[in-house]
């Protein structure tokens, strides 16, 4: 066991966050819900990609996944058992709409209002993701998020659900980490639709962020009361020396890792370093662009899992830099390095630098590689004590006054973990894919214990 975690164990109190915060886990919609031919569902991009031979690392797809479209009341159960007060989940856009043009699918809205509706009735606050990386496969074949119609279609879209579903749900985040949206679909290649051009990846990601400023307004107009924002995938970024040449690394990395993101939706337009270095690979903004990204939100939601360490690299693509994995770090089972106080001094960076009116972490989480005991219990104390030594993280940022209303542990359920496949487990909540059996793991029995102890 780490012993800063048993430490802390005993001294970590749910009252130390204060009575109006949220406790929650997260979710999406392709990771979880399974069931992609059913009630009017089209394909999406991920589904493409699957097909797509050795996308996957496993050779999987999530054409069940966890079975949450028909098991969702019991995995509902499970968050009311652990002492959840809230639920982040995404909705499928592939349920909503099977053609540009075509009218609302009314089974997939109905879906989605039974969740809700279910979330209600348990005592949750339902906190919905518009787009958390599904795109319908027919707006790809279109030119995906490179054509501004489906900008368009996003906008349309997020009006159709907040109408439906704004009568009961007041929190809302547009999109969820648009850098893996644009760069792991359209840089690397990691992630659907499997392409890898700059200037098509740099595209996307404007393209995402304009269809986030111009839908804001919208769901403001549909919901009474509305709380709005975006979920950011967002990392501290460390020089791997003390050289000039890695620290100015850190400067590129750290002005296109998280300041492409930050400073345009807080109004200071994208930062010019890298406008610079990218030159004719810099994205095509049109007028009044800028002034939508910047539309004024109600929160920030930061997505935290590891730092990032970089050096100087004249061979690593445009921005010259190479993120490396230094040795003597202590990492997860997927190799990512565990940092809990990076989360504070990020989160303290961004309250200083940008002054967010509240900050939500809305994802954190570990992935361990779980074994099943002979009773059949996992014991899980690695993801344990990550969640603990955050949660901590978490608190010491809200002492030293930062705005941070909420975590959300990443995730409720071991899912599909996207080009992992199922090879992969991030769950407080183990799942038996061939049996869909849910066993709540050490991690789960730890969160839910320490929510309902102070509860």
């Amino acid at each position: 066991m780490n012993k800063q975690a048993t430490e802390l164990i005993a001294s970590l109190s749910r009252a130390d966050f204060g009575d109006d915060f949220r406790w929650g886990c997260s979710t999406s919609s392709f990771q979880i819900e399974g069931a992609v031919d059913a009630a009017g569902r089209v394909p999406s991009i991920w589904d493409t990609f699957c097909k797509k031979p050795g996308a996957i690392r496993d050779g999987s797809d999530a054409s069940v996944a966890c079975d949450h479209f028909h098991l969702w009341p019991q995995d509902l159960d499970l968050g009311q058992s652990i002492g959840l007060n809230a639920y982040r989940f995404s909705i499928a856009w592939p349920r909503i709409f099977s053609a540009r043009g075509a009218a609302p699918n009314e089974e997939g809205l109905a879906f989605y209002s039974d969740l809700v509706d279910g979330m209600l009735a348990r005592g949750i606050e339902p906190w919905i993701t518009l787009y958390h990386w599904d795109l319908p496969q027919y707006l790809q074949e279109q030119g995906g998020w490179t054509n501004r119609d489906t900008v368009s279609a996003f906008v349309e879209y997020a009006d159709v659900v907040t109408r439906r579903l704004g009568d009961r749900v007041k929190h809302w985040i547009t999109h969820n980490e648009p850098w893996c949206t644009a760069m792991h679909g359209n840089l690397d290649g990691m992630h659907a639709p499997g392409l890898r051009d700059v200037p098509t990846a740099l595209q996307v990601c404007h393209n995402v962020l304009v269809s986030h400023g111009l839908a804001v307004p919208v769901i403001r107009a549909n919901v009474p009361g509305a709380q709005v924002g975006i979920a950011l995938s967002l990392h501290p970024i460390k020089a791997a020396s003390d050289a000039a040449l890695d620290l100015a690394a850190v400067e590129r990395h750290d002005a296109f890792r998280n300041r492409w993101f930050l400073d345009p939706l807080y109004g200071h337009g994208y930062p010019q370093a890298p406008l610079d270095y990218l030159g004719t690979n810099a994205p095509n903004v049109e007028a009044g662009d800028m002034q939508a990204i910047a539309a004024p939100t109600d929160f920030l939601g930061v997505n935290y899992y590891f730092p990032e360490v970089v050096r100087d690299d004249p061979d690593g693509g445009f921005l010259r830099t190479s993120v490396i994995l230094p040795d003597g770090r202590e990492r997860t089972d997927f190799g990512w390095e565990v940092a809990p106080g990076c989360l504070t001094e990020l989160m303290a960076r961004i309250a200083r630098d940008y002054r967010p009116a509240a900050m939500y972490v809305t994802e954190n989480g570990s992935c361990y590689d779980d074994h099943v005991g002979a009773d059949g219990s996992i014991d899980d104390r690695g993801r344990r004590d990550y969640l603990v030594r955050h949660l901590a993280a978490v608190r010491t940022a809200q002492q030293q006054g930062v705005p941070v209303k909420g975590y959300f542990a990443w995730s409720l359920l071991d899912n599909f973990e996207w080009s992992e496949g199922y090879l992969r487990r991030f769950g407080l909540a183990y799942v038996d894919f061939d049996t869909q059996r849910r066993t709540l793991k050490l991690s789960g029995q730890w969160y839910r214990d320490f929510l309902l102890a102070g509860h």
